[in-house]
């Protein structure tokens, strides 16, 4: 081999080493690389805490007790049959009053609505409630109800559209936009959603009503849904019954504002009617499952026996009644729990014949702060304050002067405590819930008490 071939091959062989050597050395410099700790950088994501500004307090009224088809040249009007009596206050916050109307065609089926600006930013306290009394030939009883904020949804437990009964659905937007509400019914046969429910357009600043038997005829435990888009609305039901041409008195029942699975309802007056009829029922439904209802009654009256709780099974879409009427008479928290979320109330009547009245008693939510609530008038007025896990020492202050009232109650006991027609500041030390009853001589109702709204939490902005 000549010199310049060997020195050529000598120069291909070098650089063939020198190549496997860099190859090797990248393949080892990976493997130690991909084995050993990289560094690390972690970027925390850029966050701002804003309370968002409180907004109006508003409060919307049931209004007076309606009475539907007395004219004979208008069977499906509507007028006026009692005016109602309102309470509100603070005086200091200073509330608007505005006229919910479009119920009857007149001012005499306007309905009040109350807001109140926030002042400090903080929602200013604000409560109303208000009471009617009717005694005519087609319609009797005693009313009584809150005035409650507008919801984007809630439930109405309560009436019937058997024969005797003439119910009413009452949709009251105070807001300053149009609402389009939605009414679904659960009856014997499931959920149904009746055209006449449909896309009810209820205009800023008034009032729709729906009779309860043109939704859904024939159903003795009717439950309905009420669900608004646009603005929120207050819907309450108006609850009328006659028996063989006699009245049998009237309710204005209170919303539930979602399904739950804990429901209290306060001082549910249990009555000896001795004439053999249910005179207090439970009415519940689990909307979307199946699910079992265990009830425990309570008497007001520590000197009462408690009776022994009950399972009640619930088929899911299906109403279910439950007969309290064998219990001693007196006045129970009815307290019931499940395994799914259910809504439900209590009707009791003071009897079957002439004069009588009757009552829904809807679930109170749980109150844990102080908050400002409405005693309407009336005669037997009282509110019921059922315990929680602790005992509480519970004090009712009159917000526009007076005497405080204190009590005490004990951890799942229940106490009256009789109360006259005023704006309270309800505070607690522990946990309770509340409702305002009235009983007297034919004349039954309750509505229960609700919180005010918290102060409005920090939010965490993420740009």
């Amino acid at each position: 081999m000549s010199d310049r071939r060997l020195a050529r091959f000598a120069a291909t062989s070098a650089r063939v080493v020198a190549g496997a050597a860099v190859a090797g050395a990248a393949v080892v410099g990976t493997v130690v690389a991909i084995a050993a700790p990289w560094p690390q950088y972690r970027a925390e994501p850029v966050s701002i805490q804003a309370t968002p500004a409180p907004g109006d307090t508003v409060l919307a009224c049931d209004g007076p007790v309606l009475a539907l088809g007395r004219s004979a040249d208008a069977a499906n009007g509507l007028s006026a049959a009692a005016a109602q009596q309102i309470v509100s206050g603070p005086a200091a916050s200073e509330a608007e009053t505005t006229a919910l109307t479009g119920a009857t065609g007149d001012s005499s089926g306007e309905a009040e609505a109350l807001r109140a600006a926030p002042r400090d930013r903080a929602q200013t306290p604000l409560a109303a409630a208000g009471s009617s009394t009717v005694v005519s030939d087609d319609l009797i009883g005693f009313s009584a109800s809150a005035c409650r904020p507008p919801l984007a949804e809630s439930w109405l437990v309560g009436g019937a559209t058997t024969t005797g009964a003439n119910d009413l659905v009452v949709l009251a937007n105070p807001g300053s936009v149009p609402a389009t509400v939605q009414l679904s019914v659960y009856g014997a046969q499931g959920l149904s959603s009746p055209p006449s429910g449909q896309n009810i357009v209820v205009a800023a600043g008034q009032r729709r009503v729906v009779p309860l038997a043109g939704l859904l005829l024939g159903e003795e435990s009717p439950v309905v849904r009420v669900e608004s888009a646009g603005a929120p609305v207050h819907a309450s039901l108006q609850a009328s019954l006659t028996r063989l041409l006699l009245p049998g008195g009237s309710d204005q029942v209170a919303p539930l504002a979602e399904a739950d699975t804990r429901l209290v309802m306060p001082g549910v007056q249990v009555l000896t009617t001795g004439e053999g009829q249910a005179g207090t029922v439970l009415r519940l439904l689990s909307p979307a499952s199946d699910t079992t209802a265990s009830v425990t009654l309570t008497p007001v009256d520590a000197a009462t026996a408690a009776p022994a709780p009950v399972e009640i099974p619930l088929t899911a879409g299906l109403p279910t009644s439950y007969d309290l009427s064998g219990l001693a008479a007196g006045a129970y928290t009815v307290d019931v729990s499940a395994g799914a979320p259910i809504v439900g109330a209590t009707w009791s009547t003071t009897g079957f014949g002439e004069g009588a009245d009757f009552a829904w008693y809807a679930p109170a939510p749980e109150t844990t702060t102080g908050s400002v609530v409405a005693v309407a008038a009336g005669a037997g007025s009282s509110v019921v304050l059922a315990g929680g896990d602790a005992d509480a020492t519970v004090t009712l202050t009159p917000v526009d002067g007076g005497t405080p009232v204190s009590t005490t109650v004990s951890a799942g006991a229940s106490v009256s405590v009789p109360v006259d027609s005023a704006v309270y500041r309800l505070e607690t030390s522990a946990p309770v819930r509340a409702a305002v009853t009235y009983s007297g001589d034919g004349a039954l109702a309750a509505y229960p008490l609700w919180p005010a709204d918290a102060a409005a939490s920090a939010l965490t902005i993420l740009p």
